[in-house]
């Protein structure tokens, strides 16, 4: 029997949080937290796969798919606000102790957690999702990078040009073997979405906040020292955005970290490998958590 998924709101700090639930509340919980420029949608699928075992809860981030998108000048958008409305949805569920896993914008969103509760990590699972400026492909960040040190007319248009259908497609397709596995709804459901009016500068104050996560990577590696949370990275190999460096770094604050190196998966590997991604979850939750 395929676990029900509901499709949930909470208020936190007065915003509009949507996110999917599944599983009982009294098993142990795996929070998922998805990236750029998608929501809860890319889990809609490993939602119930992994529901008969676990509480599974699936946010979408402030100012991405159904959750709330105030303007600007009323929410400040960067990685540390979103990690305290993601804290504050995780409160009112009365989650402590979780799993997580992070994919492209989760990741720093779940090392906030991580550095400000530890104690509350049971494991982490990276699907492409960064830690280390090892996983950092050149060709993609450098643009952002730049664009985050000057913001202006000259460093703006490669990161609007992430907006549109031709990028989004990209990070769907790129890397990826066979793309007819990608179905069509990931990007017709993400370009909608970035389509709203507003949307866009939302999207670019988020690039520009995108280095405070590199200035967290010292701290954060000292959180895998000292803790030996236990890690699986699940990596789509041909990644150019994060590329498998990123998931080989691991290894060296976290010698038993687990990592599988997907060959044939790009950077929403779930789109394409989710039956060997559900495997390695479950196989590796069911020894973590023991």
């Amino acid at each position: 029997m395929i676990p029900a998924v509901h499709h949930r709101t909470a208020t936190v700090n007065g915003l509009r949080v949507f996110y999917r639930e599944a599983g009982d509340p009294g098993a142990p919980a795996v929070v998922l937290l998805h990236g750029f420029p998608t929501s809860s949608h890319m889990f809609r699928h490993l939602i119930p796969a992994l529901a008969d075992r676990y509480h599974v809860i699936a946010p979408d981030h402030i100012g991405f798919g159904r959750s709330a998108m105030p303007a600007p000048q009323d929410f400040p958008y960067t990685f540390d606000a979103l990690a305290e409305v993601t804290s504050g949805l995780l409160q009112h569920l009365g989650i402590g102790r979780f799993a997580t896993y992070v994919q492209d914008y989760g990741a720093p969103i779940a090392w906030r957690l991580a550095l400000k509760h530890p104690e509350r990590i049971t494991a982490i699972i990276t699907q492409n999702g960064n830690a280390y400026e090892e996983g950092f492909v050149a060709s993609f960040w450098d643009g952002l990078f730049g664009y985050a040190a000057a913001p202006g007319p000259d460093t703006e248009p490669p990161l609007r040009k992430a907006l549109t259908y031709e990028d989004v497609h990209w990070q769907y397709v790129h890397g990826v073997a066979d793309p007819s596995l990608v179905s069509p709804d990931t990007w017709t459901h993400d370009l909608a979405l970035l389509a709203r009016p507003g949307n866009d500068e939302i999207q670019l104050r988020l690039f520009r906040d995108y280095p405070t996560n590199v200035d967290l990577y010292p701290a954060l590696h000292q959180y895998f020292r000292d803790s030996q949370v236990p890690l699986l990275a699940v990596w789509g190999a041909g990644d150019e955005i994060f590329g498998p460096d990123g998931a080989e770094a691991f290894r060296r604050d976290l010698p038993d970290a687990e990592i599988h190196l997907l060959e044939s998966a790009g950077h929403f590997a779930l789109e394409s490998h989710l039956g060997v991604i559900t495997e390695h979850i479950r196989d590796f939750l069911g020894r973590a958590l023991a």
